[in-house]
């Protein structure tokens, strides 16, 4: 795997298929590699979003400090645009963005640390999205910013055509009122 250090301890990991007449086969994660570059290794959750229809935005998510998630993120089926925000309080990168175009074609992964959030729009209808994810779910301790917040300044590549009620209903992001 090759690890390419993006914003603020977030990576893109790209694999390294070994190819016959068959097709390929990679890892897509090795212990041993996500320990050198000082990763969790410990996942004890694993959760698989299948998306419909194209241009369905899901996000952008985060939980309150005590319930932060680290998120191991690739797209299996079809394709994505996938966004992090860095909300951390000490960060010099607090509310700087990116995304990365995730594809079962590209086989590429985006690692998530804590105190992100995080969304997805997809580019292809039929698009399974499978995460490992750092901590188990505890719903009381989720949140969410707007997806489109103008302080934030996300550039997602085509408008949004589905969103849940939950999505859309998030505020722009209040610094005063997080907790991290």
């Amino acid at each position: 795997m090759i690890f390419e250090r993006a914003l603020g301890g977030a990576y893109v990991i790209d694999i390294e298929p070994h190819r016959d007449e068959r097709g390929f086969f990679t890892r897509s994660f090795c212990e041993r590699e996500f320990a050198e570059h000082g990763l969790p290794t410990h996942f004890p959750q694993c959760n698989l979003s299948r998306n419909v229809y194209v241009r369905t935005l899901r996000g952008m998510h985060y939980n309150v400090a005590a319930h932060r998630e680290a998120k191991l993120v690739r797209c299996v089926s079809g394709a994505i645009y996938d966004v992090i925000v860095d909300l951390r309080a000490d960060s010099p990168t607090r509310l700087a963005w990116m995304g990365v175009d995730l594809t079962a074609e590209n086989g590429r992964a985006l690692f998530v640390p804590k105190g992100f959030a995080h969304g997805f729009l997809t580019l292809a209808e039929n698009s399974d999205v499978f995460y490992h994810m750092g901590e188990s779910y505890v719903a009381d301790a989720a949140r969410g910013l707007r997806w489109n917040d103008p302080r934030i300044g996300i550039r997602w590549p085509a408008q949004p055509a589905f969103l849940s009620a939950r999505d859309a209903q998030y505020a722009d992001f209040d610094a005063e009122k997080f907790d991290g």
